[in-house]
């Protein structure tokens, strides 16, 4: 049964990987026309064209028609430069780099230009929501209680879960219609405090960095590691293939803000991650990280 949402005009911030996927099932499922915004038009056009590359996919497979297709698409405008978000839109996700500045300065802008009706939501993987929220009520204090973490997980198409973690501010309202929100997109949705990590990256992000350190101590070969983990655990795909999919940059970003914020040491990344970031192999989306990913184009 379909949940149908509250939220009339939607804008994803951030058209990579994460903010495409969140614009898919916002468009598809939630039936939210939405403006899509990147500083790059080139990455806003890669992220068009993936969009119908998904959706013609799925009518290939019988799974909507061409129609919807065609529905889902015309929800999607794609807007390049600054960020400016028109007055009348009731919910905002930013997608943007796991950065506490960038995503403290986007909440501040944020909190000063909408109305107090909009919903500011973050996919972020770690970072404070608190913090976020007190960013974007810095004006009147009220936008503060607005502010909640929509989390969605890599593939968005594929993945069934959004975690809903609210900020100390957040309101019940903002609750409830982010919980709505997550349920029109087709997720299950699960509840988290604004602790270090949430539920997933906290438990997740330590197993990401004890793999790579056993391949750094040489116990182990990354393919053995990523076996031993499918064949013997069930997992469907290995620690270190994972930690390529989520983008190596990602992972050591979110350890960084996950140590600092806790200050446990089981959150320091591992140097071998470190030197992998510095050389530029950020996994799947560079074409290189613990294995090696050929280039499609």
């Amino acid at each position: 049964m379909s949940v149908i949402t509250s939220f009339k005009k939607a804008a994803i911030i951030g058209a990579g990987q994460m903010g495409l996927g969140i614009a898919y099932v916002t468009a598809l499922h939630a039936k939210i026309p939405l403006t899509l915004h990147d500083p790059s038009p080139s990455v806003l056009s890669s992220a068009h064209t993936k969009l119908s590359s998904l959706l013609n996919r799925d009518v290939s497979k019988g799974r909507i028609t061409q129609s919807v297709a065609d529905e889902a698409l015309s929800r999607v405008t794609p807007k390049s430069g600054q960020v400016e978000i028109e007055g009348d839109t009731d919910l905002v996700i930013e997608a943007i780099p796991e950065i506490p500045d960038l995503k403290i300065s986007l909440f501040e802008l944020l909190g000063r230009t909408l109305p107090l009706e909009s919903v500011l939501g973050s996919n972020t993987s770690s970072i404070s929501l608190t913090k976020l929220a007190a960013a974007a009520g810095r004006k009147d204090g009220k936008s503060a209680t607005r502010v909640i973490g929509i989390h969605f997980f890599n593939p968005v198409p594929q993945m069934r879960l959004v975690e809903i973690i609210p900020a100390l501010q957040t309101s019940q309202e903002t609750i409830h219609r982010a919980k709505e929100y997550g349920k029109a997109c087709k997720k299950e949705v699960t509840m988290s405090t604004d602790s270090p990590g949430f539920i997933a990256n906290a438990i997740l992000m330590p197993m990401l960095n004890e793999a790579i350190l056993v391949l750094e101590k040489g116990i182990a070969t990354a393919e053995d590691i990523d076996t031993t983990f499918k064949l013997g655990m069930g997992h469907p795909m290995g620690p270190l293939a994972l930690a390529d999919l989520i983008g190596l940059d990602t992972c050591l970003s979110i350890q960084r803000v996950l140590h600092t914020e806790s200050g446990d040491s089981k959150y320091r990344p591992s140097g071998l991650l470190v030197r992998m970031v510095d050389a530029g192999w950020y996994g799947k989306k560079s074409g290189k990280g613990f294995y090696e990913y050929p280039s499609t184009s």
